[in-house]
């Protein structure tokens, strides 16, 4: 029997967390600088086109089906591939008073699978050819996230390490493992291959157009309701705790951001307001339902404060990770990951573990500490390795020329803003304007 209200809260959830992914278009395509806006924002939109599809044909049975004997520690199996097995199948729930069909689960999922891999391109903005990127997505969520997907959600070695070592069980409630940090790992491997950005650390690369990364950041947060709410797959007690907790420690978390910035640098910015609210969001993920909302409130401040300095390393250590990918996703979701083995609590809707600074002992920080160390080993790792094939085989940076040139002109023949026609426009307005005489009357540019 289909329990109607969670189905409909899943549902709903998955279009939440499909609007994501252009939100972040927004928020990456206003931080990149207006010669290359399209292409950032392509590659968002280029990731829901091909993801989505490899997650009906392989992505989802890679990442939840059984695997096949030892290797089901690693990687999932065949069962449900092209998720034909999957129509008609229900999902029980606790207590056997209904559940939701598992075809909801898997859509629900495929959407954490598209922005995981589009978080990615933020790292690598004004660099990248296009299609390199459109081949590197695939590959990427099939050798990478599929398996971490199953590490951590589909009964691999992550999910699985409490009972044959003894530790408390793993705690990723929405995805600071198998989607920021994974993400985040990913990204510095991508930008050590490709290199820097011709200019980088002495020319000037600010956002082009901030109302953009603002409309993105409000998209995010709009979304992200559904990224962590939706992952309680009901609607109950603890949906409503992620809501709350996400929507405060995602306010905490720019007020830590906007505190660093006034100390630094003795102004606040709208940049890192909207900066500060993704760090927040990351960092909660993962812990949405293992804190109370005042434990929420401790993860944003410390996501706030560490991101806010953490995004400044690529210039101490001459890395080009143009939109910040690895000092907000991959930092935030250590920090979440990690506040989980200090302040976990048993308070919250169905109990759990505690952390050590609310009762337990130091065991779930350990377990928390395993899980993110595995999983940005083994996403560096192996980006590495592909990023490095592509370049090899196919060529993964653009020309010097379409760099400076602009990728959107180079890369697509077109441009966010038409500047050119305006200025032919003006010219021609002008020109017509002009009497026999010589003199010049005030210019009437036609709409």
């Amino acid at each position: 029997m289909i329990d109607t209200g969670n189905t409909a809260w899943l549902l709903m959830s998955a279009a939440l967390v499909m609007l994501m992914t252009p939100g972040l278009a927004f928020f990456y395509g206003g931080m990149s600088r207006a010669k290359s806006v399209l292409n950032m924002m392509l590659m968002s939109f280029g990731s829901i086109a091909i993801v989505s599809v490899l997650w009906v044909l392989i992505g989802h049975s890679l990442s939840y089906a059984p695997g096949y004997g030892a290797l089901d520690m690693f990687v999932g199996g065949f069962d449900y591939v092209g998720l034909t097995n999957l129509l008609g199948e229900i999902e029980p729930a606790e207590g056997g008073e209904g559940g939701y069909p598992l075809l909801v689960d898997a859509g629900f999922q495929l959407m954490f699978a598209v922005i995981t891999v589009a978080l990615i391109s933020g790292a690598i903005a004004d660099r990248a050819k296009f299609g390199a990127w459109l081949l590197f997505a695939p590959v990427w969520a099939l050798i990478v996230y599929f398996p971490v997907a199953h590490w951590v959600w589909g009964g691999g070695w992550i999910a699985t390490m409490h009972e044959w070592t003894g530790l408390p069980e793993v705690i990723d409630f929405a995805g600071g493992t198998a989607v920021h940090i994974n993400a985040g790992a990913a990204a510095l491997a991508l930008v050590l291959v490709l290199g820097r950005r011709k200019g980088f650390g002495s020319e000037s690369m600010r956002p082009h157009n901030l109302p953009f990364v603002l409309l993105g950041t409000a998209l995010l947060w709009f979304g992200w309701f559904g990224f962590n709410a939706g992952s309680a797959y009901a609607a109950n007690e603890q949906a409503a705790l992620a809501l709350v907790n996400t929507q405060v420690a995602t306010a905490a978390a720019t007020a830590a951001w906007m505190l660093v910035e006034r100390i630094r640098y003795g102004k606040i910015s709208a940049l890192g307001f909207a900066s500060g609210a993704i760090a927040g969001l990351v960092a909660i993920t993962p812990a949405a339902a293992s804190v109370t909302p005042v434990g929420a409130i401790v993860v944003g401040l410390l996501s706030g404060a560490v991101c806010a300095y953490a995004i400044s390393w690529k210039f101490k250590f001459k890395y080009d990770d143009a939109l910040d990918v690895v000092g907000i996703h991959m930092v935030g979701g250590i920090v979440g990951c990690l506040a989980i083995g200090f302040i976990a609590s048993s308070a919250v809707p169905g109990g759990g573990d505690t952390g050590l600074f609310t009762g337990g002992g130091i065991g779930l920080l350990a377990a928390q500490a395993i899980s993110v160390i595995g999983v940005m080993i083994y996403s560096f790792v192996v980006t590495w390795v592909i990023a490095k094939v592509i370049d090899l085989v196919i060529g993964f940076r653009i020309a010097e020329e379409v760099e400076t040139n602009g990728l959107d002109h180079e890369l697509h023949a077109e441009s966010a803003y038409a500047f050119d026609e305006l200025d032919e426009l003006e010219e021609e307005a002008v020109s017509s304007s002009t009497p026999p005489g010589g003199e010049t009357a005030s210019p009437q540019v036609k709409s």
